[in-house]
Protein backbone atom coordinates (compact mmCIF):
# COMPACT_ATOMS: atom_id res chain seq x y z
CA UNK A 1 0.00 0.00 0.00
CA UNK A 2 1.14 3.42 -0.85
CA UNK A 3 0.20 7.36 -0.24
CA UNK A 4 -2.03 8.38 -2.69
CA UNK A 5 -1.22 12.07 -4.71
CA UNK A 6 -3.88 14.84 -4.67
CA UNK A 7 -4.87 13.63 -7.95
CA UNK A 8 -4.83 10.33 -7.32
CA UNK A 9 -7.63 10.97 -4.20
CA UNK A 10 -9.44 13.30 -6.48
CA UNK A 11 -10.09 10.61 -8.54
CA UNK A 12 -11.23 8.21 -6.12
CA UNK A 13 -13.61 10.89 -4.67
CA UNK A 14 -15.47 10.72 -7.69
CA UNK A 15 -15.46 6.94 -8.61
CA UNK A 16 -16.54 6.26 -4.96
CA UNK A 17 -19.44 9.25 -5.08
CA UNK A 18 -21.46 6.67 -7.71
CA UNK A 19 -20.74 3.40 -5.12
CA UNK A 20 -22.78 2.75 -2.27
CA UNK A 21 -20.51 3.60 1.21
CA UNK A 22 -20.20 0.39 2.23
CA UNK A 23 -17.83 -0.35 -0.82
CA UNK A 24 -15.89 3.32 -0.64
CA UNK A 25 -13.01 1.81 1.59
CA UNK A 26 -12.75 -0.78 -1.20
CA UNK A 27 -11.98 2.01 -4.09
CA UNK A 28 -9.90 3.90 -1.64
CA UNK A 29 -7.46 0.41 -0.67
CA UNK A 30 -7.67 -0.51 -4.31
CA UNK A 31 -6.24 2.87 -5.17
CA UNK A 32 -3.93 2.96 -2.93
CA UNK A 33 -2.84 -0.82 -3.67
CA UNK A 34 -2.25 -1.56 -7.36
CA UNK A 35 -0.41 -4.34 -7.17
CA UNK A 36 -3.38 -6.25 -4.89
CA UNK A 37 -6.40 -7.72 -6.85
CA UNK A 38 -9.69 -6.18 -6.01
CA UNK A 39 -11.04 -9.65 -4.38
CA UNK A 40 -8.21 -9.86 -2.21
CA UNK A 41 -8.89 -5.99 -1.12
CA UNK A 42 -12.69 -7.01 -0.69
CA UNK A 43 -12.19 -10.07 1.75
CA UNK A 44 -10.17 -8.61 4.05
CA UNK A 45 -11.44 -8.60 7.39
CA UNK A 46 -13.36 -5.61 8.45
CA UNK A 47 -10.78 -5.35 10.86
CA UNK A 48 -7.47 -5.58 8.81
CA UNK A 49 -9.84 -3.22 6.27
CA UNK A 50 -9.73 -0.68 9.17
CA UNK A 51 -6.04 -1.06 9.74
CA UNK A 52 -5.32 -0.02 6.58
CA UNK A 53 -7.95 2.97 5.95
CA UNK A 54 -6.48 4.21 9.38
CA UNK A 55 -2.81 3.93 7.79
CA UNK A 56 -4.16 5.56 4.75
CA UNK A 57 -5.69 8.35 6.78
CA UNK A 58 -2.93 9.01 8.49
CA UNK A 59 -0.73 9.03 4.89
CA UNK A 60 -3.48 11.70 3.80
CA UNK A 61 -4.51 14.35 6.16
CA UNK A 62 -1.67 13.71 9.27
CA UNK A 63 -2.28 11.76 12.44
CA UNK A 64 -4.36 14.07 14.25
CA UNK A 65 -8.14 13.73 13.96
CA UNK A 66 -10.76 15.76 15.12
CA UNK A 67 -14.46 14.99 15.42
CA UNK A 68 -17.97 15.37 16.98
CA UNK A 69 -20.66 13.63 19.13
CA UNK A 70 -23.51 14.57 21.03
CA UNK A 71 -23.98 13.26 24.68
CA UNK A 72 -26.26 10.31 24.19
CA UNK A 73 -28.17 11.73 27.90
CA UNK A 74 -28.31 15.44 27.81
CA UNK A 75 -27.47 16.14 24.03
CA UNK A 76 -24.20 18.91 24.85
CA UNK A 77 -21.85 18.67 21.90
CA UNK A 78 -18.58 17.43 22.52
CA UNK A 79 -15.36 17.56 20.23
CA UNK A 80 -12.64 15.12 20.49
CA UNK A 81 -9.40 14.86 19.05
CA UNK A 82 -7.65 11.94 18.61
CA UNK A 83 -4.21 10.93 17.26
CA UNK A 84 -3.94 7.16 14.48
CA UNK A 85 -2.38 5.89 16.73
CA UNK A 86 -4.73 5.65 19.90
CA UNK A 87 -7.54 3.91 17.79
CA UNK A 88 -4.86 0.92 16.33
CA UNK A 89 -5.94 -1.81 18.34
CA UNK A 90 -2.78 -4.52 18.68
CA UNK A 91 -2.60 -6.89 15.56
CA UNK A 92 -3.34 -10.28 16.23
CA UNK A 93 -1.47 -13.10 15.19
CA UNK A 94 -1.95 -14.06 11.77
CA UNK A 95 -4.90 -16.37 11.80
CA UNK A 96 -3.82 -19.53 9.54
CA UNK A 97 -6.98 -21.46 7.91
CA UNK A 98 -10.25 -20.88 9.29
CA UNK A 99 -11.98 -20.40 12.93
CA UNK A 100 -13.63 -22.99 14.92
CA UNK A 101 -15.37 -22.87 18.31
CA UNK A 102 -16.71 -26.39 20.23
CA UNK A 103 -19.38 -25.72 22.75
CA UNK A 104 -22.01 -28.62 24.28
CA UNK A 105 -22.58 -30.97 21.41
CA UNK A 106 -21.94 -28.09 18.80
CA UNK A 107 -18.70 -27.34 16.69
CA UNK A 108 -18.79 -24.47 14.83
CA UNK A 109 -16.40 -23.29 11.52
CA UNK A 110 -16.66 -19.96 10.40
CA UNK A 111 -14.54 -17.13 8.78
CA UNK A 112 -14.35 -13.47 9.58
CA UNK A 113 -16.89 -11.20 8.21
CA UNK A 114 -15.54 -8.91 5.51
CA UNK A 115 -16.93 -5.78 3.27
CA UNK A 116 -18.76 -7.59 0.96
CA UNK A 117 -20.35 -9.46 3.45
CA UNK A 118 -21.38 -5.68 5.14
CA UNK A 119 -22.57 -5.07 2.22
CA UNK A 120 -24.71 -8.03 1.88
CA UNK A 121 -26.34 -7.11 5.25
CA UNK A 122 -26.42 -3.46 4.75
CA UNK A 123 -30.48 -3.20 3.77
CA UNK A 124 -31.48 -5.44 6.59
CA UNK A 125 -34.50 -3.88 8.70
CA UNK A 126 -32.38 -3.96 12.45
CA UNK A 127 -29.69 -4.96 13.66
CA UNK A 128 -30.88 -8.45 15.07
CA UNK A 129 -31.67 -9.62 11.71
CA UNK A 130 -28.32 -7.96 10.27
CA UNK A 131 -26.72 -9.93 12.73
CA UNK A 132 -28.26 -13.08 11.73
CA UNK A 133 -27.50 -12.56 8.42
CA UNK A 134 -23.75 -12.01 9.00
CA UNK A 135 -23.33 -14.85 10.90
CA UNK A 136 -25.23 -16.94 8.36
CA UNK A 137 -22.67 -16.15 5.90
CA UNK A 138 -19.46 -16.38 7.96
CA UNK A 139 -20.59 -19.91 9.15
CA UNK A 140 -18.41 -22.36 6.82
CA UNK A 141 -20.39 -25.67 9.19
CA UNK A 142 -22.02 -26.32 11.83
CA UNK A 143 -22.30 -29.96 13.59
CA UNK A 144 -24.10 -31.22 16.39
CA UNK A 145 -22.77 -35.07 17.69
CA UNK A 146 -20.79 -35.58 14.16
CA UNK A 147 -23.99 -34.43 11.94
CA UNK A 148 -23.82 -31.50 9.59
CA UNK A 149 -27.15 -29.20 10.90
CA UNK A 150 -28.63 -25.48 9.58
CA UNK A 151 -26.60 -22.41 11.52
CA UNK A 152 -30.59 -22.09 12.35
CA UNK A 153 -30.62 -25.49 14.15
CA UNK A 154 -27.81 -24.16 16.74
CA UNK A 155 -28.87 -22.37 20.00
CA UNK A 156 -28.42 -19.31 20.72
CA UNK A 157 -25.74 -19.64 23.23
CA UNK A 158 -23.23 -21.13 20.51
CA UNK A 159 -24.37 -18.47 18.19
CA UNK A 160 -23.29 -15.57 20.67
CA UNK A 161 -20.26 -17.62 21.33
CA UNK A 162 -19.35 -17.64 17.62
CA UNK A 163 -20.35 -13.85 17.35
CA UNK A 164 -17.92 -13.15 20.24
CA UNK A 165 -15.25 -15.29 19.05
CA UNK A 166 -15.24 -12.99 15.87
CA UNK A 167 -14.96 -10.11 18.00
CA UNK A 168 -12.21 -11.28 19.59
CA UNK A 169 -10.12 -12.33 16.24
CA UNK A 170 -10.89 -9.39 14.74
CA UNK A 171 -11.13 -6.50 17.01
CA UNK A 172 -9.95 -3.54 15.38
CA UNK A 173 -13.62 -4.37 13.91
CA UNK A 174 -15.33 -3.04 16.49
CA UNK A 175 -13.60 0.10 17.84
CA UNK A 176 -15.39 2.20 20.73
CA UNK A 177 -14.10 4.98 22.52
CA UNK A 178 -14.56 6.02 25.92
CA UNK A 179 -16.61 9.38 25.84
CA UNK A 180 -17.32 11.73 29.40
CA UNK A 181 -19.53 14.99 28.78
CA UNK A 182 -18.30 17.68 30.81
CA UNK A 183 -21.85 18.99 31.13
CA UNK A 184 -23.30 16.52 33.02
CA UNK A 185 -20.68 13.39 33.72
CA UNK A 186 -22.65 11.31 31.56
CA UNK A 187 -20.15 8.30 30.23
CA UNK A 188 -20.76 6.11 27.62
CA UNK A 189 -18.88 4.49 24.60
CA UNK A 190 -19.25 5.34 21.04
CA UNK A 191 -18.60 3.30 17.98
CA UNK A 192 -15.93 4.57 15.82
CA UNK A 193 -15.99 3.70 11.94
CA UNK A 194 -12.75 4.88 10.12
CA UNK A 195 -14.52 3.77 7.22
CA UNK A 196 -17.40 7.08 7.19
CA UNK A 197 -15.35 9.38 9.21
CA UNK A 198 -12.34 9.13 6.15
CA UNK A 199 -14.92 9.48 3.54
CA UNK A 200 -16.65 12.74 5.22
CA UNK A 201 -13.00 14.10 5.53
CA UNK A 202 -12.22 13.65 1.89
CA UNK A 203 -15.38 14.51 0.51
CA UNK A 204 -14.73 17.67 2.46
CA UNK A 205 -11.23 18.03 1.15
CA UNK A 206 -12.75 17.26 -2.60
CA UNK A 207 -15.00 19.92 -2.58
CA UNK A 208 -12.76 22.42 -1.11
CA UNK A 209 -9.53 22.05 -3.66
CA UNK A 210 -12.19 21.87 -7.04
CA UNK A 211 -12.94 25.46 -5.41
CA UNK A 212 -9.11 26.12 -5.42
CA UNK A 213 -8.70 24.45 -9.05
CA UNK A 214 -11.58 26.76 -10.69
CA UNK A 215 -9.99 29.87 -9.15
CA UNK A 216 -6.67 29.21 -10.19
CA UNK A 217 -7.65 28.20 -13.27
CA UNK A 218 -10.00 30.93 -13.91
CA UNK A 219 -7.09 32.81 -13.05
CA UNK A 220 -4.30 31.88 -14.75
CA UNK A 221 -5.50 29.38 -17.44
CA UNK A 222 -3.48 26.10 -15.71
CA UNK A 223 -4.64 22.80 -16.51
CA UNK A 224 -6.26 21.06 -13.29
CA UNK A 225 -3.43 17.95 -13.24
CA UNK A 226 -0.39 20.85 -12.90
CA UNK A 227 -2.89 22.82 -10.09
CA UNK A 228 -3.06 19.31 -8.28
CA UNK A 229 0.79 18.31 -8.47
CA UNK A 230 1.31 21.87 -6.78
CA UNK A 231 2.11 21.42 -3.02
CA UNK A 232 -0.97 22.94 -0.66
CA UNK A 233 1.37 25.55 0.46
CA UNK A 234 2.28 26.69 -2.98
CA UNK A 235 -1.29 26.11 -3.96
CA UNK A 236 -2.76 28.69 -1.19
CA UNK A 237 0.21 31.20 -2.01
CA UNK A 238 -0.97 31.27 -5.59
CA UNK A 239 -4.74 31.29 -4.49
CA UNK A 240 -3.49 34.64 -2.09
CA UNK A 241 -2.18 36.52 -4.92
CA UNK A 242 -5.15 35.87 -6.38
CA UNK A 243 -7.82 37.38 -3.88
CA UNK A 244 -5.48 40.11 -3.07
Amino acid sequence: MRPLSAAELLDTWEQGLSRPACARALVLLAAASPDVSHDAVATLSVGERDRRLLTLREWTFGSQLTSVANCSACGERLEWILNVADLRVSEQPQLSGDLSLELDRYCVSFRLPNTLDLAAVADSHDAASAGKLLLEKCVLEARSDGQTISINEVPAAVTDAVAKRMAEADPQADLRLDLSCPACGHRWQALFDIDSFFWSEINAWAQRVLTEVHALASAYGWRERDILDLSPRRRQFYLGLVSG
